[in-house]
C-alpha cells in the first residue's frame, strides 16, 4: 500500500450537515465521501459501482476523513488519549481542551506533552468562516416559507485534504477519475445552490513525519477515518483502546431506492482520532432499510502510527 495526499479547495463554500440545516461543519467524514463516490459511480454504470465497492472492501483503496489544511500546513485530529502536560496555566488547559486539530509536523510533540499551545492553539481560526443565509421555499400555490441555510467558506489557500492509500496504480487512477467527476457535481448538501463544488490537486510529496506514521510498526494507531471493526475483529480492536463513538445517519440519495425518501439505518462508529493498540480492517456496512438495493456505509480505518 502506498499513499497520496489530495487537496480540495471550495471556491463557493460548503454545507456539510450536522443534523441541522442552519449549521455546517468545516470538515467531512470518510463515509460522506464514499457515499458521494458511490452516487457518482452508479451514475456511470453498475459495473463502476461494483468495482468501487469491491476495491474498498478488499482494502485496495482506503481514504481518510477530509481534514483541514492551511497553506502548506496539514492538520490531524487530536487523539482520544490523555496527554500529560507540565503547564499549570488554567488558560492553557482550556486551550488544550478546546483543541480539535494539531499540525502534522507537531503531532509527536503533542503526544510528548510539549505542544506549544500558545503558538498553535488558535490556528483553525484562519481556516475560514461560518455563514448563514435566508432562502425561500416555494411549492405550488402554498405560502412561501423562509428557511436558513448554514455554510462554511474557506479562506484563500485553505481547504480540506484526503490521505488515500492504494494497492496499485490502476486503483489510484480509478479513484482519481471518480474524484474528478465528483468535483463538478459537488459534495455535501445544498448543491443546487452551488455549494460543494471543488478543485482537487495532488500534493507533490507527503511530509516526512506523516509518511513515517503511515508506515511501519508503532506502539499505538490513530484512525484518520470513521471506522468500525467487523464482529470477529471487535474484541481485539477495543483491547487497550481509547475512542469516541459517533452516530452516523441520514437519508438515502438514490431515486431508484424507494418511491418515498427513506432514512438509512443508524450506525455507531469509532470517531476519527480514536486510538488503538491493535489495527483492524473494518468493514463496508449495508445500512439499507427496505429499499430496492443495498446502501453502503464506509467504516474502514486509515491508520497512522504513534509512539506513546
Amino acid at each position: 500500500m502506498y499513499y497520496r495526499i489530495y487537496k480540495l479547495t471550495f471556491p463557493a463554500g460548503v454545507h456539510f450537515g450536522n443534523n441541522s440545516l442552519e449549521n455546517s461543519e468545516a470538515t467531512m467524514h470518510a463515509d460522506t465521501i464514499f457515499s458521494a463516490l458511490c452516487h457518482e459511480a452508479v451514475g456511470q454504470s453498475k459495473e463502476v459501482l461494483d468495482e468501487l465497492v469491491g476495491a474498498v472492501e478488499n482494502g485496495d483503496i482506503l481514504f481518510s476523513d477530509a481534514l483541514p489544511f492551511i497553506g502548506d500546513m496539514l492538520y490531524l485530529p487530536k487523539p482520544y488519549i490523555s496527554i500529560h502536560s507540565d503547564s499549570g496555566d488554567s488558560k492553557e488547559k482550556k486551550k488544550f481542551k478546546k483543541l480539535e486539530y494539531i499540525p502534522s509536523e507537531l503531532y509527536q510533540t503533542f503526544l510528548d506533552g510539549k505542544f506549544p499551545i500558545n503558538e498553535h492553539g488558535d490556528d483553525l481560526d484562519e481556516l475560514g468562516s461560518h455563514m448563514v443565509k435566508t432562502a425561500v421555499s416555494v411549492r405550488g400555490e402554498e405560502e412561501p416559507q423562509p428557511y436558513r441555510v448554514g455554510s462554511f467558506w474557506f479562506n484563500e489557500g485553505c481547504g480540506l485534504y484526503i490521505i488515500a492509500g492504494f494497492s496499485d496504480e490502476d486503483r489510484e487512477y480509478f479513484f482519481m477519475d471518480l474524484i474528478d467527476a465528483l468535483s463538478y457535481d459537488g459534495i455535501g448538501g445544498e448543491r443546487s445552490s452551488g455549494y460543494g463544488r471543488f478543485e482537487c490537486r495532488q500534493a507533490k510529496t507527503i511530509p516526512e513525519e506523516l509518511e513515517r506514521a503511515l508506515n511501519g510498526e508503532h506502539q499505538r494507531y490513530v484512525t484518520l477515518s470513521v471506522s468500525l471493526p467487523s464482529d470477529d475483529e471487535l474484541e481485539n480492536a477495543v483491547s487497550g483502546s481509547h475512542y469516541q463513538l459517533v452516530r452516523r445517519s441520514g437519508f438515502v440519495a438514490s431515486g431508484k431506492y424507494s418511491d418515498t425518501q427513506l432514512r438509512k439505518n443508524d450506525l455507531y462508529v469509532f470517531d476519527c482520532g480514536s486510538v488503538f493498540r491493535n489495527r483492524f480492517r473494518g468493514q463496508i456496512a449495508d445500512v439499507s432499510s427496505g429499499g430496492t438495493h443495498p446502501v453502503y456505509r464506509y467504516a474502514k480505518p486509515l491508520f497512522i502510527g504513534v509512539d506513546v
